[in-house]
C-alpha cells in the first residue's frame, strides 16, 4: 500500500492581515480556525487523518513559533527552508527531502492557513488526488467551483467530463480582473485554485527537471550541504536560488496535470474583508469581535481584544486595534493593507512588523 506524506506548507507572512498578522504572529498561527484554534492547529489535525505521516515545511525562523502551536511535532517531521525562496524551491527541497526516505511516497501538500469545513468531503477529495497521483503518475490538484467572480485567487480551466474523479486540466490562469472572472463564471469549467497538490515525489521532481532544472540543479547542491553538515553553505546556495511560484515554473507547462474537483466549505482568509464575510454580521451587517459602539454604522468589520471601540456614521469599513497599531481601512481596500506593511519596512519601523 502506498505510504502518504502530508506536507503541510507554514512559511507565509499574511501581510494583508497586519496588524495581527506579524513575524511573531504570522497569519497560519492566528485563532481563525472553526473552533478558534490557530489555522496551523486545525491543518494538522486535518492532515493527520488523511496521511500516515505529516510533515511541516517552513522557513528556519518560525520553527519556535511552529513548535509552540505543534509541541508533539519532532524535528524529523520538520523541512526547514534556510528563509523563503518561493513555493517552486519549498517544494523541491520538501520531495528531494523525502524522497530519501521514502522514494515511492505520495506526498499531499495542505497549505497551513485555509479555513475548511466538511471532514467527510475533504477526505473524499484527498484521498481521490492521493490515488490518481499514484496511479495515473500524474500531478494533480484541486480546485473548487467559484462562488463569485474572485479577483484574488488564481483559476484552472478543466473542462470536460470527470472521469475517475479527476478532469485533465487545460490551462493555469493567474489572479484575473473582474471582467476575465465574470466570463469564467458564465462559460463553466473554470475552477479556483486552492493550492492542494498531490503527486508520486519521483514524478514532481521529474517535472522539475524537465520545467524548472536550474531551481532542481540549484536545490540537489543545497541538500549535499546538508547532508554533509554544512548548514551555513546550505543556506548560501538557498539563498541564490531564483524565486518563483510554483505554478508558473511547473504547473502552467505540465502536461502531466489532473484536477479533482471539491465542494467542501472553503476559505482563503487573504485579508480583512474576507474574514468579515465570515464573522457573524447583525441585522446591519456590522460583524465585530471585542466591545464596541456602534451609531448609525453599517457593514462594517470591528475587531478589538484590548479596549471599546466606538465608531458614528461608518459604512464598509474595517477598524482592527491591537495593542500597538490601529488599522482603519474601506472594505474595498482591503487588499492594500500590505502596502502598509511595504511602507514600513520603507521607514525601517520593524518593531510594527
Amino acid at each position: 500500500m502506498t505510504h502518504t506524506l502530508a506536507v503541510i506548507p507554514a512559511g507565509g507572512a499574511g501581510t494583508r492581515l497586519w496588524p495581527r498578522s506579524r513575524r511573531s504572529t504570522p497569519k497560519h498561527v492566528l485563532p481563525l480556525g472553526a473552533h478558534g484554534e490557530p489555522l496551523l492547529r486545525a491543518t494538522y489535525d486535518r492532515a493527520s487523518s488523511l496521511a500516515d505521516e505529516v510533515f511541516v515545511l517552513t522557513e528556519l525562523r518560525q520553527r519556535p513559533i511552529i513548535e509552540a502551536v505543534l509541541p508533539e511535532l519532532d524535528r524529523a517531521h520538520l523541512i526547514l527552508e534556510p528563509q523563503a525562496r518561493g513555493t517552486t524551491n519549498a517544494y523541491g527541497l520538501a520531495a528531494l527531502t523525502l524522497i530519501a526516505r521514502y522514494p515511492s511516497a505520495v506526498m499531499l501538500t495542505l497549505p497551513a492557513d485555509h479555513v475548511v469545513r466538511g471532514a467527510a468531503k475533504i477526505a473524499r477529495v484527498a484521498r481521490t488526488a492521493i490515488r490518481a497521483a499514484d496511479t495515473k503518475a500524474s500531478l494533480v490538484t484541486v480546485g473548487l467551483k467559484p462562488t463569485f467572480p474572485s479577483t484574488g485567487l488564481g483559476y484552472i480551466h478543466a473542462p470536460g467530463r470527470v472521469t475517475d474523479g479527476t478532469l485533465r486540466v487545460k490551462r493555469f490562469i493567474e489572479k484575473p480582473d473582474l471582467g476575465a472572472a465574470k466570463r469564467y463564471m458564465r462559460a463553466g469549467g473554470y475552477y479556483w485554485n486552492l493550492a492542494w497538490f498531490s503527486w508520486r515525489v519521483e514524478i514532481f521532481i521529474e517535472e522539475l527537471a524537465r520545467h524548472a532544472p536550474r531551481h532542481l540543479a540549484g536545490l540537489r547542491r543545497v541538500v549535499a550541504a546538508l547532508k554533509a553538515g554544512d548548514e551555513s553553505g546550505a543556506a548560501r546556495l538557498y539563498g541564490r536560488l531564483p524565486v518563483e511560484v510554483i505554478d508558473r515554473s511547473v504547473m502552467e507547462k505540465t502536461d502531466r496535470l489532473l484536477l479533482v474537483p471539491a465542494d467542501f466549505d472553503w476559505a482563503d482568509i487573504g485579508n480583512w474583508s474576507e474574514l468579515g464575510d465570515r464573522v457573524r454580521a447583525d441585522e446591519r451587517g456590522n460583524s465585530v469581535e471585542g466591545e464596541a459602539i456602534l451609531v448609525d454604522t453599517r457593514g462594517s468589520l470591528i475587531l478589538s481584544d484590548r479596549r471599546l471601540v466606538a465608531a458614528i456614521g461608518l459604512e464598509d469599513m474595517i477598524i482592527v486595534d491591537s495593542e500597538d497599531a490601529l488599522l482603519v481601512v474601506p472594505r474595498s481596500r482591503a487588499q492594500d493593507v500590505r502596502k502598509v506593511v511595504e511602507a514600513l519596512r520603507r521607514a525601517r519601523k520593524t518593531r510594527y512588523l
